[in-house]
């Protein structure tokens, strides 16, 4: 592997359910040559199942509920694909792993245009001024005009469109796609494992009317000449600013256009760039080592229930077995166990540069945000923890599972999909996520990877916020805890890392507490109240 951070392309792939994400992202590691062939998913009872969906749930249910780690090569670049759930309910996950990537691929779906997940990801990619590329799929398929495509990216998204790539029709009558820059076209058969590519010299190249008959190539023509005019051409720049996105269109399902896409992808996407940590901004072409921490997961190997900490290198290089300084525990460590994997099968790794995420075997030393350094006191920015959306109490079918059930909340709990509250004056525990689905996954992976069976209570919270106390009103926050534990519209709780928190019933109630208490704070995110603390 080089050690040269600048041959780096780390990205995720965002879209909304059912778009062809997890397609797309078996036929980029097909054309990368780590899988010899692609399976999808379509329904619980098929018989294999998504490279990247490696979950016990995820294979019956036929959905990616957690993010997966998928690394190859292709055209002299070393390729990290961060690929995440597209559930709504899981976006927490996903939005995490976005604040580990350089650049984002957008999956559309070519007869549904820009759907409600999609549009929220990207506002995150926008407010990172991460560079996206996007991919509009489903061509085999009745699809909506490019051109109406192209402008509800625009309109819906709020960025500029610069089609690569342009097809002439699509579904049955589809007859392939045409590269502005590269003057090749596509001709698309199903039956093809690759698409054959003829190398033309424009639109004007005679050969065109050997291919296509003259009413589908006058059409073809009219159409590229409107959209050469219209729409802006490719600018590294921009791109990389955020303020465009260059367009491909195709078939994942058919291994078309996919090629096309993954050549450009690493031609323009970025390598690792500088980070910004508290103290001071890191360039990744530094000497010495440094990352963060944004993903843990248990029980990946179900023989082991062991603990992988994902950790995204920022900076220098990493050496197997080095000594390196965990940044809030203040100790020195020998890094010993490091991997890196395809979805959950893992390789020893001996070394890694800026830009490669590395899984560290996890004794439960780390948490989600933690910054490694090789010896500098560092603490990178913008991972947070979110305030949980909904509530559910915790009811534990059999008593003598006490000891499993605490230990599986603490661990799912530390993957950062949930929060575990525990009031201080009950013996009730409440679970809080962002999205429906998630509850229906802890009750499966408590019975399943930790034998407690568990079932859900609703309960009349809507809100929760961390409570911290105002630099100066610190020698209060005592006594306004006492008082926030005796108010009978708010729950003072502690969560399953020993901070304090409130759980409320409605914004009135929250809004109460604020206008009560101006002497602390309560915070919509776990990560002030982690660096306060």
């Amino acid at each position: 592997m080089s050690s040269n951070y600048q041959t780096r392309r780390t990205f995720c792939i965002i879209s909304h359910p059912d778009a062809g994400k997890t397609t797309l992202t078996e036929k980029l590691l097909l054309f990368g040559g780590a899988i010899q062939i692609a399976g999808t998913v379509k329904a619980r009872k098929a018989a294999r199942y998504a490279t990247s969906d490696w979950m016990e749930i995820e294979k019956q249910r036929g959905i990616s509920v957690t993010s997966s780690v998928l690394q190859f090569e292709y055209g002299g670049c070393h390729l990290n694909l961060l690929d995440t759930p597209g559930h709504k309910d899981f976006s927490e996950d996903t939005y995490r792993v976005i604040t580990a990537v350089d650049s984002a691929l957008m999956v559309v779906d070519g007869a549904k245009g820009i759907e409600e997940q999609t549009k929220k990801l990207m506002e995150i990619c926008s407010q990172r001024k991460i560079p996206v590329i996007t991919f509009i799929n489903k061509l085999d398929r009745e699809c909506k005009s490019p051109i109406e495509l192209l402008d509800e990216i625009e309109s819906v998204l709020k960025i500029k469109t610069s089609p690569i790539t342009w097809p002439l029709r699509s579904g049955k009558s589809f007859q392939g796609v045409y590269d502005f820059y590269k003057k090749v076209f596509a001709k698309f058969d199903p039956d093809k494992e690759r698409p054959e590519e003829i190398s033309v010299e424009g639109l004007k190249d005679k050969r065109w009317q050997d291919w296509l008959a003259p009413d589908l190539f006058e059409e073809f023509q009219e159409q590229t000449e409107l959209v050469q005019g219209v729409y802006d051409k490719f600018d590294a720049q921009k791109f990389l600013n955020g303020q465009i996105t260059p367009v491909f269109f195709g078939s994942a399902i058919n291994n078309f256009g996919v090629e096309m896409l993954l050549r450009k992808f690493c031609e323009v996407a970025p390598a690792p760039s500088e980070r910004l940590a508290l103290e001071r901004i890191v360039e990744p072409g530094e000497k010495d080592f440094s990352g963060f921490i944004f993903k843990i997961q248990a029980n990946m190997d179900a023989r082991h229930r062991d603990r992988i900490a994902f950790l995204r290198v920022c900076s220098g290089n990493f050496e197997k077995s080095m000594e390196a300084y965990h940044v809030r525990l203040k100790k020195k460590f020998r890094v010993g166990n490091t991997f890196q994997f395809m979805a959950s099968q893992r390789t020893q790794v001996e070394e890694a540069t800026a830009g490669d995420i590395l899984g560290l075997y996890d004794t439960g030393d780390f948490k989600i945000g933690d910054t490694i350094t090789q010896k500098e006191n560092l603490s990178y920015l913008g991972i947070p923890s979110f305030a949980p959306e909904l509530f559910r109490k915790v009811i534990l079918t059999s008593p003598l599972k006490s000891k499993q059930l605490h230990r599986g909340l603490q661990q799912l709990c530390e993957e950062g999909a949930s929060q575990v509250f525990y009031p201080v004056n009950t013996n009730d525990i409440v679970v809080g996520v962002v999205g429906q689905l998630q509850f229906e996954v802890i009750q499966f992976r408590l019975e399943k990877e930790y034998g407690a069976g568990a079932k859900f209570e609703t309960c009349a919270y809507k809100l929760a916020r961390w409570v911290l106390p105002k630099p100066e009103h610190k020698d209060k926050f005592q006594s306004t805890l006492d008082a926030l534990a005796r108010s009978y519209d708010t729950l003072l709780s502690k969560d399953a890392e020993e901070r304090w928190a409130i759980l409320c019933s409605s914004e009135y109630a929250l809004n109460k507490a604020q206008e009560r208490f101006p002497e602390v704070t309560f915070a919509r995110t776990s990560e002030l109240v982690s660096r306060e603390g």
